[in-house]
């Protein structure tokens, strides 16, 4: 069902850089609404359609945009979190209550790429990024081990929180240790940088609220130096993604934030919930779905994902 654009939806320019990346008579639209917290979209192209994740419904969601139709994709689903598709259309997720990360094959089986580090079981691997050499990224903050809500109310077994790298041979290794709770994150278009959001304001005073551009090292398999790219202005930074000119679409707590790729906040996509992720789509990559908290909304802009 299509729900039409609601009140508190629109658009602000910040920096005359935004413009160019609106479509003048494009409005934001509700396209559902449902979740308790929608999170993790993933674009299939091939299919035309958009899954994501309802952590504590403990369900995954599946918009088809050829008709408009949404429906349970699967439940239960261990209430995951982060998800992406790999280079071969297959859905990678992350898995609160089993505390792993996941592939979906093309014949609906369900393989296991990471649940231990070390011998130890992860926190509870929140977002996810596939990188052109197929390994995969992913953070590992403890929300779903905290309480019983969005996951498995348990003891952290790692005692940190960190970002890990799967190896396409199956090898597990920890890329980056000075994280407060890491959470979103997203490569540059030529991967030569890795941007990792960091939320430990959530539990610690003082703490962090901004996304870190890291330098992936010449190895393509380590991180380097670590630089602050933008502090969020309202709330905190969720999970984001990159567009064809490196600029960085963003969750915050009053819509989506775009940051130019020098750092510059230069505009907002207004949307009257609290915003957690969003997701480039559509045939042209042109459409950004985005999750918030209820609802499923989505807008067409003139620049492409």
């Amino acid at each position: 069902m299509f729900y039409g654009q609601p009140e508190g939806t629109g658009y602000e320019v910040i920096d005359p850089r935004f413009e160019t990346c609106l479509v003048g008579h494009a409005r934001v639209e509700r396209l559902w609404t449902g979740c308790r917290w929608a999170e993790g979209p993933a674009w299939f192209a091939a299919g035309r359609y958009l899954v994501w994740s309802d952590i504590p419904n403990n369900r995954m969601m599946r918009f088809d945009e050829c008709d408009g139709h949404v429906s349970v994709f699967r439940q239960p689903s261990n209430y995951s979190n982060g998800n992406t598709t790999d280079g071969q259309g297959r859905l990678v997720s992350c898995e609160h209550l089993a505390r792993r990360v996941t592939r979906t094959e093309h014949d609906g089986a369900i393989t296991v790429l990471a649940d231990h580090f070390d011998g130890k079981r992860f926190n509870s691997p929140n977002d996810v990024v596939v990188k052109s050499d197929g390994s995969i990224w992913f953070t590992d903050p403890s929300y779903g081990i905290l309480f019983d809500y969005e996951g498995g109310k348990a003891t952290s077994e790692i005692g940190a929180c960190h970002v890990y790298r799967i190896d396409v041979s199956g090898e597990i290794t920890r890329v980056a240790t000075d994280f407060e709770k890491p959470n979103g994150l997203a490569f540059s278009r030529d991967e030569k940088f890795l941007y990792i959001a960091d939320t430990g304001i959530t539990h610690k005073v003082g703490g962090p609220k901004h996304i870190r551009k890291l330098v992936v090292n010449a190895d393509g398999k380590s991180l380097g130096k670590s630089t602050v790219f933008a502090n969020c202005t309202a709330g905190l930074f969720d999970g984001f993604r990159v567009d064809q000119d490196d600029r960085i679409w963003t969750s915050a707590a009053d819509g989506v934030h775009c940051y130019d790729p020098d750092g510059t906040l230069i505009g907002k996509i207004k949307v009257p919930e609290l915003v957690s992720n969003v997701c480039f789509g559509g045939p042209k990559r042109n459409r950004l779905f985005i999750c918030g908290t209820t609802s499923l909304y989505s807008c067409y802009l003139a620049i492409n994902g």
